[in-house]
């Protein structure tokens, strides 16, 4: 008897956890805005398949993601955050070159450069994808097959791409304002400073050993690992870092093979551009009512932007199983982290030790 009820005590869990798992959130959110986001995204591609520069057109279609982070509030504040946000993605990007000619600094460069920018983005409260796309960006940055005298070309072509972002944003601005009135700028909040750095530098470690882990492990595109990482520890809480992880690797499975049936179809640079757009589309449809429906879409979305000026000239079959290990691996390290980062007793030791470290004294010079 005692041995029914707790098979049914574990049956109703589990049904509980698949019922969570599969839950659908409602949303507001208009067709405007993913239209938007795709044209930021998808122009600069059909730009570079206009030119024949394809790896062109990518570079700055990553710029265009700048226009996510559009938040909801009055025009002049919307328009300061998207700058000071496109300055933020060019400046990653340009870190990320630079490490790119210096490899033995490229694990501890990504990891103080999360610390860095998840700081940034939870002290001015801005919201998702909060430090994602920043650190995403350093990260392809640092595999970026290019010779040094290209870095000022490559940094251009993303500082255009977020201009674009920019424009698009303020046109959407003024689209939606006309509609409805202004909201009010975002009251600022004390930051709780020491909580804060303590999440960052939580995030930071285990993002540098997502990457670390993937150059032991001599991952053939080991930029996927930390960016996969950081997309499922972001969570705003265990269970959140749980539901994002099995979203992530079970959203991934079943990408891959939409992306398999993709690679299929005869493609060129005019019709790549184009489906990178309906995917984006698609992409901001349902990321904000199902993150696990959302993955299926972006996990052809990133392999066709890394890939996209090689499409045709590779074997699809060993780089959708190098990207299924390279997030599983990703999302397991950012389970782990996110345990962490919500251990009572691990942040209690983190705090007291950052603590001390702030409130160590200077050494006091040597006049003799």
């Amino acid at each position: 008897m005692h041995n029914r009820q707790r098979w049914q005590r574990i049956g109703h869990r589990v049904q509980a956890e698949l019922r969570d798992l599969g839950a659908i959130a409602p949303s507001d959110r208009r067709w405007p805005m993913p239209l938007c986001a795709a044209l930021a995204s998808g122009l600069p591609l059909f730009i570079g398949a206009w030119f024949g520069r394809m790896d062109y057109g990518l570079t700055a279609s990553l710029g265009g993601l700048v226009f996510l982070y559009a938040p909801d509030s009055a025009l002049a504040h919307r328009m300061l955050q998207l700058m000071a946000c496109s300055f933020g993605l060019s400046a990653c990007y340009a870190f990320g070159l630079a490490a790119h000619f210096l490899p033995v600094l490229l694990v501890p460069l990504l990891g103080g450069l999360t610390v860095l920018v998840t700081m940034i983005c939870r002290f001015y409260r801005i919201g998702p994808p909060g430090s994602l796309f920043f650190v995403m960006a350093a990260a392809i940055g640092a595999y970026a097959p290019i010779d040094l005298l290209q870095v000022p070309l490559f940094v251009g072509l993303i500082t255009l791409g977020s201009l674009l972002g920019c424009l698009i944003a303020f046109a959407h601005a003024i689209h939606s304002l006309r509609r409805q009135a202004a909201p009010a700028n975002p009251t600022p909040v004390p930051a709780d400073f020491a909580c804060i750095l303590v999440d960052s530098v939580l995030i930071g470690l285990f993002v540098a050993l997502a990457l670390a882990a993937a150059q032991l492990l001599a991952l053939e595109r080991p930029y996927w690992v930390p960016v996969s990482c950081l997309a499922v520890i972001q969570g705003m809480s265990l269970r959140a870092v749980w539901r994002k992880q099995v979203h992530r690797i079970l959203g991934t499975a079943v990408g891959l093979l939409l992306t398999w049936t993709l690679l299929m179809l005869p493609l060129d640079p005019w019709r790549i551009s184009l489906l990178l757009m309906l995917l984006a589309f698609t992409i901001e449809i349902l990321v904000v009512r199902h993150y696990g429906l959302a993955v299926i879409f972006i996990t052809p979305l990133t392999i066709f932007l890394a890939e996209a000026a090689q499409l045709g000239q590779i074997d699809s079959g060993p780089l959708l199983q190098a990207r299924f290990l390279d997030t599983t691996l990703g999302a397991v390290i950012g389970l782990l982290g996110g345990i962490c980062l919500h251990s009572p007793r691990l942040r209690a030791a983190l705090d007291k030790a950052l603590h001390q470290l702030r409130r160590q004294p200077a050494a006091a010079p040597d006049r003799g």
